[in-house]
């Protein structure tokens, strides 16, 4: 009887082994690819027909849309900290441009690294030396647009562990570089946003930032293929997003659809069914939706909620409020947003700085062809907001009836009972998570000349939330009602 037991005993041992194995086995496999400056007006599946995106197109028409989807900031290396930790940018430690992701924050990769997956960086890092260490593997951009190695790393892995692939373009970042495979477009084409100067200049550079997006999607297209030849597109969340808006005056950096709406779309054949959602989602949302999804406990750091839901019910709702953030970007800033429903409300705490990346400057095409008709008193209202002096210090505008936000509502009585309520959001999140203005700004940089760079006497100012310790804030903040 001993005997019996003793084997009976070793193959449910055997049993409980292999069935764990093959739960390993059954997780999902994750591959995030970022693109660099786009916004979701100027692809095909959110209504630009005008420019060739077959493959982003195909993953949305397959898989979800999201038409509600938010930045935390519209700006490079912040955007890239945030998603990674799941953090806003002034939790993080990481709230301006150039900035190293601080050791002790929490990092997707390496949870799931812990958890057993293999993860791999391919293409733009931005975040700094603690990230690149988080990924079993990190290569540099190659090619035009930093794509070339994603389909390299995706043959080369290891098939024993599901993996997770973070492949991060260079397109579409100035400056520009063409690709004989892919799509020219003629200047006569493009769609030149309202707040741009219609001319040749601005319409040339709107169209070499339409052949990268083109690019960007042919090398999406043959991650999608390698997946399929493997046989693992079925076990596979393809999730593509953007780090901020097009590069461009009003754009990138800004607080409007134009810098902080960005295009999300989740594709895994078999599981998502095509659909689109209005359920509103932010960048953070992304971190800890992987996590659930890879059956990895969300980290008490992770500020955000997973949309894990919506994946499969596109009415659900996780969220009612998403906030963001406008920081040091080569100038002074310091701008928080909130949005709900239809409305977008912005406060902005330095009204006399002006608020103008680099690209809005005359060192790139549209920038200068604004700046041009700037001086020759030649703008309408819309053109003549990155010279604005002194700015509003708060902005109001209903999105839906007004989609480029060039109509602020904060002084309209009728707004009042929303712009009250807004107001009273944003000082919540703001107590809440632990933000603060500084008291020293890091230095505006020149960006009038022809070559824009920092000093050698350069020195940062105190960082957003430094005063008040929020590094080690984890509160999200609202965000349902």
């Amino acid at each position: 009887m001993r005997a019996i037991l003793q084997v009976a005993t070793a193959i449910a041992f055997i049993a409980a082994v292999q069935h764990r194995g093959a739960a390993a086995d059954d997780r999902p496999n994750f591959v995030l690819i970022i693109a660099d400056d786009v916004s979701p007006d100027d692809l095909g599946c959110y209504g630009r027909a005008t420019i060739e995106t077959p493959n982003i197109d195909r993953l949305a028409g397959e898989g979800m849309v999201f038409d509600r989807a938010y930045l935390t900031t519209s700006s490079c290396s912040p955007t890239r900290c945030s998603l990674i930790t799941g953090r806003y940018p002034h939790n993080t430690g990481a709230p301006e441009l150039h900035m190293p992701l601080p050791e002790g924050q929490f990092r997707l990769p390496e949870a799931l690294r812990s958890a057993g997956y293999h993860t791999v960086l391919a293409g733009k890092n931005h975040m700094g030396p603690a990230v690149q260490a988080a990924f079993d593997e990190a290569t540099s951009p190659t090619g035009p647009g930093g794509e070339r190695r994603w389909v390299e790393h995706l043959h080369g892995r290891p098939t024993d562990k599901p993996f997770l692939m973070w492949l991060a373009s260079n397109d579409a970042h100035r400056d520009w570089q063409t690709s004989r495979q892919d799509r020219q477009y003629d200047p006569a084409e493009v769609v030149v946003p309202p707040f741009l100067v219609d001319g040749p200049a601005t319409r040339k550079d709107l169209a070499a930032y339409y052949h990268e997006i083109s690019r960007l999607d042919r090398f999406i297209g043959q991650v999608r293929q390698e997946l399929e030849r493997q046989g693992v597109a079925d076990k596979t969340y393809v999730i593509f997003m953007a780090d901020n808006g097009r590069p461009f005056p009003r754009c990138k950096t800004r607080l409007y659809d134009s810098g902080t709406k960005m295009p999300l779309i989740v594709w895994r054949p078999g599981t998502i069914g095509p659909a689109r959602t209005r359920s509103m989602v932010s960048t953070i949302d992304v971190t800890a939706t992987v996590l659930e999804l890879a059956g990895v406990a969300i980290d008490a750091r992770v500020q955000g909620v997973s949309f894990a839901p919506l994946l499969s019910d596109p009415s659900a709702e996780i969220r009612d409020y998403a906030f963001a953030e406008h920081n040091w970007h080569v100038g002074q800033a310091h701008e928080r947003s909130v949005r709900h429903g239809e409305w977008l409300y912005i406060r902005n705490s330095l009204p006399r700085q002006p608020l103008a990346c680099v690209e809005s400057g005359p060192r790139y095409p549209a920038g200068k062809e604004l700046w041009d008709a700037h001086a020759a008193g030649a703008l309408n209202e819309a053109q003549g907001d990155v010279f604005l002096d002194p700015r509003p210090a708060e902005e109001l505008y209903n999105v839906h009836n007004d989609p480029h936000q060039l109509h602020n509502l904060a002084d309209d009585p009728a707004q009042g009972a929303a712009l009250a309520s807004l107001r009273r959001v944003l000082e919540r999140w703001t107590e809440e998570t632990g933000d603060s203005l500084p008291e020293r700004l890091t230095p505006t940089v020149d960006i009038t000349g022809d070559r824009q760079g920092m000093a050698r006497d350069f020195e940062r100012g105190e960082m957003p939330g430094a005063s008040r310790d929020a590094m080690h804030i984890n509160a999200r903040g609202p965000v349902r009602q």
